[in-house]
């Protein structure tokens, strides 16, 4: 620790090393990255046209779905474009500014935080449905639904202020070459010459809060729908209400397990090299893969998808603008 380096010293700019060590792969990975990107964007804004024009699906799971997708764009987004911009080898494509780069972590941390927020509320919708059917019109209102989905927004966009301010108070005056391909808040510590142990500290609280928090909410709501499920004697209808619940289970499962395993670990213990794999699983390929896990468990979702992208279907479906879904609070006009 070096807390006398005068205040001139201080980086102005990071250098994102991101794949450096496969050079010679690094044109295959960029074809990679971009057809996963490409694809993320594709996927998610397919679910948010077709939940928008098709009727059927003016439902509160669906809307917190396409809340879903546009985060799952943002995500990918935050880091995605510049991690592609280093492998192809674009003038300043490594290069980030320092505040360019406290605001990525700020943008990935506050989506990633609304995301583990957005699945709670969506599981509770699932409680609600399976376990208290005839009361789900009044606590699963159009009203209630926006007011869980502002909450979630909220408590992302408020979760990474702290941490984001301790770094902010970090003196980085020795090397500018972060480890990593996104401004990732483990790699960047490795680079402070000043005190880690609040912002460490900080990050594992916080961290533990959102997940724990979160995941709480989850755990209870499906402890609650495995209870309710055991105790419906048809086999059939056990089947049909679980198959309600099985693509959000397979997501929460996915987003859930690679953060836990991720964030829940001190800075100092954890190697850069696999934190990139980590990272990349949980930053493009999960957002990749959830929409196809929404659209291949759920068949209402494969239905709306077919009649969306069948001719005959446009003028009879009663399809309407997407803003209109919106504007209307997810009721159709």
């Amino acid at each position: 620790m070096q807390p006398g380096i005068p205040n001139q010293t201080h980086r102005t700019e990071f250098v994102l090393l991101g794949f450096a060590e496969a050079h010679e792969t690094r044109l295959f990975l960029f074809a990679l990255f971009l057809t996963m990107y490409l694809l993320t964007l594709l996927e998610n804004l397919a679910i948010i046209v077709v939940v928008g024009l098709d009727h059927r699906l003016h439902r509160p799971m669906y809307f917190f779905l396409t809340h879903l997708s546009c985060l799952e764009i943002g995500y990918t987004s935050v880091t995605a474009p510049k991690m592609l911009a280093g492998l192809l080898g674009v003038a300043g494509g490594q290069r980030i500014s320092y505040a360019g780069c406290l605001s990525q972590l700020f943008v990935f941390t506050f989506l990633g935080a609304t995301e583990c927020f957005l699945l709670a509320a969506m599981a509770y919708d699932r409680y609600v449905a399976i376990c208290l059917p005839l009361r789900y019109g009044a606590l699963v209102s159009w009203g209630a639904c926006v007011r869980l989905a502002a909450a979630c927004w909220l408590g992302g966009f408020l979760t990474p202020v702290l941490p984001v301010y301790l770094t902010s108070r970090l003196t980085f005056c020795g090397p500018n070459v972060i480890d990593h391909f996104f401004c990732d808040a483990s790699p960047l510590l490795a680079l402070a010459c000043s005190d880690i142990a609040p912002k460490e500290t900080a990050d594992l609280l916080v961290s533990l809060a959102v997940l724990l928090a979160s995941s709480a909410v989850i755990a209870a709501s499906y402890g609650r729908i495995v209870w309710t499920l055991l105790r419906i004697r048809a086999a059939a209808e056990r089947g049909k209400a679980f198959s309600t619940c099985a693509a959000h289970l397979a997501v929460v499962s996915l987003f859930y397990g690679t953060l836990f395993f991720m964030y829940v670990r001190t800075g100092a213990a954890s190697s850069i090299s696999f934190n990139k794999v980590v990272s990349i699983f949980y930053s493009i390929v999960t957002p990749m893969l959830n929409p196809l896990i929404y659209s291949l468990r759920n068949q209402e979702v494969k239905g709306a998808l077919g009649r969306a992208f069948s001719s005959r279907s446009w003028k009879a479906s009663g399809a309407f603008p997407v803003s209109q879904f919106f504007a209307s609070g997810g009721q159709r006009i």
